[in-house]
């Protein structure tokens, strides 16, 4: 293979590599270039050009003027002409400022800014700032026809357009799909027919990737096949068709739905160019947004209880004026109490917020979602309540956010808890095993009261970054009971929506898959083959060693999302949604109103409502690209962390294997930076493996430099001013997003340096003393761990009718039990009396959650009865913050007496507790 070859085939598979690894190879080109100015060798630029022209080829700027420009110079041996013109547009590519100023589209612009005829004079001409895509061109058209196809695009353009762009043109399907996943500012797809298949670029990772997707031969890489895999990949795009056949039939085709719309070929280019700016229109409208925009600039007599609205209340006063100068005169502006004007109700949305939410599910993939303004902590209980009612089973991972728990006890159902595997080594649990969930099935059929079961409950992806396969769970569980209701609290997860490669690991896009599959007439086949293979009565054995196929025709497809949208969006704080794909949502929906009406606030924040209608507009028009950038960081600093010999000393990132153990990463997947790793077989995991690491979120390892999670993020806020939010025993976690830069991860890496540096030195300056503690100090948090303590089980006092085999309990009855003061005692946790009851009785039942933060996770929950590995686990924690527990009191337990007036209630029954005294 040739040295070019080699070269293409390097980059033209890092489909991940963004923005960040393309303005490193122009960097680097601007390096060679300086090195060949002065005299030294050209060969280091020629390679570096050469990789360059394979990406670019995939951009609309630099374009093939200015590319042209610089291999003609390079080839005149014109070493100051490559320097100047690689730095014009590297600086360009850095400022960004080619999406507005035409001169940086010249190669020879002498600085005046005037646009040449190249790019049109509208380009810049324009006072306010016009947002900038690139529009990718699919074409038959021989490639020394495209500059002047790319004219003709240009001349297209005018003055009232709202927005400019430039064509990318490429002649094959290969070539379609690496450009729209390296290049994040294409916006819109134009195919016509007739383009190629193969890309005359070697990349077999890329050959790999197409093959999936059916495309194995010339005949199958028509202009619908071409659809269907960009839609996949990135749903967001618009889609439009040119063909010059039978444009009726083929917009008569369901299959053609994917297109936006379709056109005859012959016919002229301005319909297709209005449709294209009319299709970024409507993702870039914010019908709150842009409503409150003209509210704000309207004279309004406010007459409502809400002084603050208009802010005369603010700026009239002395003694307040500082909180109006420090937010800015349109915060006031924007208040109101008021549902009308076009700023409508979000209780019983009919108008803006109504049309906001339509938005955001198209975005998100959902049929309909709901806007929240109190945090994911009540989408989770508005789901929980709206869905369960008293006496129903969840099966609910136990370590989930205690949103979920509050949830059960508001809606009178009954838990049944399940265990994540552990990683007592970090004192943090994973996720929920699918052995296990399918085990609690089986037993609820065992038991009899499968019908009981209504949903299952877990978190996708977990605060550690532990990722379902969330398709696979939502199969097997469906395979046993058709209409089980899946509620996954994606808080964390928002943005991988607008990634093609964990988009397939959330619910909605699971969802969406599982949908398509159960139309595909395969499916009937592949389960009714199965279903012959198990024979009739298939043990639980067998059951659990199988990866069950569901009956398509049996299928009620339910399923509930919540996103913390301010974790991971550019919402304002609180900001969530809860997104939904339900064939019975008709049923449920009053229910629905019901739990809005009991957790909303009638008084809801204008402008959170607003941050979530601009969060969807930037996640539609550039989530692409930003969250690619994010997973970009997220690789630089486990990259810079691992392999810095000092920081590496005491410091590391866990990998994927660390993260997750083998037994759940079935293809073999080691870690993202491990030696061989491309995007094939990341795929392969993504698609094969049952749990796998979410990229941006990174666990440093603190305990071997002698710092416990808690003291480590007070030295990183207080000293060098980096916020960070969860801790471990002897681990932090870092995650990256789309607010990040590589000036963070230079800030970042250089801390943690300092901070390696310093430990360093005080092991040699402190001699063998210092050096005996300091093993000491890590032996205590690496080492000496406590075992993580497991949800025991319910009282039988909260048990009602429970069965054998499951563990289900009443917790809304024991959750009550504590509001019985007389019936409550409280025992300290060294108290010999605690050592006393767990030998020889009665039984320690708590009376509330208690959950300590690190982990985070409730070790005990109102109804439990405490164990010693429970009590061993509370007596190592060194943590300050125990939710439930006050320490100068004690425990707060149930009395023996009381539990005996409880009684065995039926399911549903509300608890019989004494009147308090």
């Amino acid at each position: 293979m040739s040295k070019d070859a080699k070269a293409a085939e390097k980059r033209i598979d890092q489909f991940i590599s963004g923005p960040g690894g393309r303005a490193d190879d122009w960097r680097d080109l601007v390096e060679a270039a300086k090195v060949w100015a002065r005299g030294g060798d050209r060969a280091k630029y020629d390679a570096a050009l050469a990789d360059l022209s394979v990406i670019e080829e995939f951009h609309g700027y630099p374009g093939l003027q200015l590319m042209a420009a610089l291999r003609e110079a390079a080839t005149a041996g014109d070493a100051a002409e490559s320097l100047g013109l690689a730095t014009r547009i590297t600086q360009a590519l850095m400022t960004r400022s080619f999406r507005q100023h035409a001169g940086d589209w010249d190669p020879k612009d002498d600085g005046s800014g005037n646009a040449p005829e190249l790019v049109s004079s509208t380009f810049g001409s324009h006072a306010a700032r016009r947002p900038y895509f690139e529009t990718l061109v699919v074409t038959g058209v021989s490639s020394d026809k495209w500059p002047a196809l790319a004219a003709e695009w240009r001349k297209l353009r005018r003055p009232v357009d709202s927005f400019v762009y430039e064509p990318v043109i490429v002649g094959t399907l290969e070539d379609a799909f690496c450009a729209t996943m390296l290049n994040p500012n294409i916006a819109a797809v134009v195919i016509n027919e007739g383009f190629g298949l193969r890309s005359r670029h070697d990349a077999p990772v890329l050959r790999t990737m197409t093959a999936t997707a059916g495309v194995n031969d010339e005949s199958d890489g028509s202009a619908l096949r071409l659809a269907h895999i960009i839609k996949r990949v990135r749903p967001e795009l618009d889609l439009y068709l040119m063909s010059n056949r039978d444009v009726e039939e083929m917009a008569g085709n369901p299959e053609a739905n994917v297109f936006r719309r379709i056109f005859y070929s012959i016919e002229e280019l301005l319909e297709l160019h209005l449709s294209i700016l009319e299709g970024i229109q409507d993702r870039f409208d914010t019908p709150f947004f842009d409503n409150l925009k003209k509210y704000a600039e309207r004279p309004i007599g406010t007459f409502h209880a809400l002084p603050i609205a208009r802010g005369k209340s603010v700026f009239r006063s002395d003694w307040i004026r500082d909180m109006g100068e420090f937010y800015g005169l349109n915060l006031f502006l924007a208040e109101s109490s008021a549902t009308t004007g076009g700023l409508d109700s979000l209780l019983e949305p009919t108008g803006t917020i109504k049309k906001a939410q339509d938005k955001a599910a198209r975005a998100l993939g959902a049929d309909r979602v709901f806007f929240v303004t109190n945090g994911t902590s009540t989408s989770n209980k508005m789901a929980v309540q709206a869905l369960l009612g008293p006496g129903d089973i969840a099966i609910v991972d136990r370590n989930c956010h205690k949103s979920h728990h509050y949830g059960m006890v508001l809606a009178g159902a009954q838990p049944i808890y399940v265990e994540a595997f552990p990683m007592t080594e970090y004192s943090m649990y994973g996720a929920v095993p699918l052995q296990t969930i399918k085990q609690a099935l089986l037993n609820a059929r065992a038991d009899g009261r499968l019908d009981r079961v209504k949903m299952l409950d877990l978190t996708n992806c977990t605060f550690d970054g532990h990722i379902y396969n969330t398709r696979r769970v939502m199969e097997e569980c469906l395979a046993i009971k058709p209409d089980l209701i899946f509620l996954w609290d994606e808080a964390w997860f928002g943005f991988a929506r607008f990634s093609p490669f964990l988009r397939r690991r959330t619910a909605m896009g699971a969802a969406n898959e599982i949908e398509t599959w159960m139309h595909d007439p395969k499916s009937v086949a592949a389960y009714e083959k199965q279903q012959a293979d198990l024979g009739k009565t298939p043990s639980d054995e067998v059951l659990l060693k199988t990866r069950l196929i569901p009956d398509p025709r049996q299928i009620r497809l339910r399923v509930y999302q919540t996103n913390s949208t301010h974790k991971s969006m550019s919402a304002i704080r609180q900001g969530s949604m809860l997104s939904v794909k339900d064939v019975e949502f008709h049923t449920v929906e009053q229910q629905f109103k019901e739990a809005l009406f009991t957790h909303a606030s009638t008084s809801p924040n204008q402008q959170l409502i607003a941050s979530l209608d601009v969060s969807r507009r930037q996640m539609e028009l550039e989530g692409y690209g930003l969250v690619a950038n994010a997973i970009e960081i997220a690789f630089a600093i486990r990259k810079a962390v691992n392999s810095n010999p000092l920081i590496s000393k005491y410091f590391r990132i866990l990998g994927a294997d660390a993260m997750v153990p083998a037994q759940y990463r079935q293809s073999g997947f080691t870690d993202y930076l491990a030696a061989g790793t491309n995007w094939a077989n990341i795929v392969k995991s993504l698609d094969d493996d049952e749990f796998c690491l979410d990229p941006t979120r990174m666990t440093l390892v603190c305990g071997t430099a002698g710092y416990d999670g808690t003291q480590f993020k007070g030295i990183l806020a207080n000293e060098y001013n980096i916020q960070i939010n969860k801790t471990s025993r002897n681990s932090v976690l870092f995650q990256s997003n789309i607010n990040n830069t590589r000036s963070d991860v230079a800030h970042l890496v250089r801390v943690l340096a300092e901070i390696a540096g310093e430990v360093d030195r005080g092991l040699v300056q402190g001699g063998a003393n210092a050096k005996k503690t300091f093993d000491a100090r890590v032996k205590s948090l690496m080492t000496d761990v406590p075992d993580l303590p497991n949800f025991s089980h319910f009282h039988d006092s909260f048990r009602g009718d429970a069965g054998t085999k499951t563990n289900e309990g009443d917790i809304r009855s024991g959750f009550y039990s504590a509001y019985d003061a007389a019936g409550c005692e409280y025992i300290r946790l060294g108290d010999p009396e605690i050592d006393r009851r767990l030998k020889a009785g009665p039984d320690l039942v708590s009376a509330s959650f208690v959950i300590p933060y690190p982990p985070g996770f409730p070790i005990m929950v109102p109804g439990q009865v405490i164990t010693q590995e429970t009590i061993d686990f509370m007596r190592k924690l060194d943590v300050k913050e125990i939710h439930g527990y006050d320490a100068k009191e004690g425990l707060k337990l149930v009395r023996a007496e009381a539990l005996a007036k409880i009684g065995r209630p039926k399911p549903g029954a509300a608890p019989k507790l004494k009147a308090a005294s």
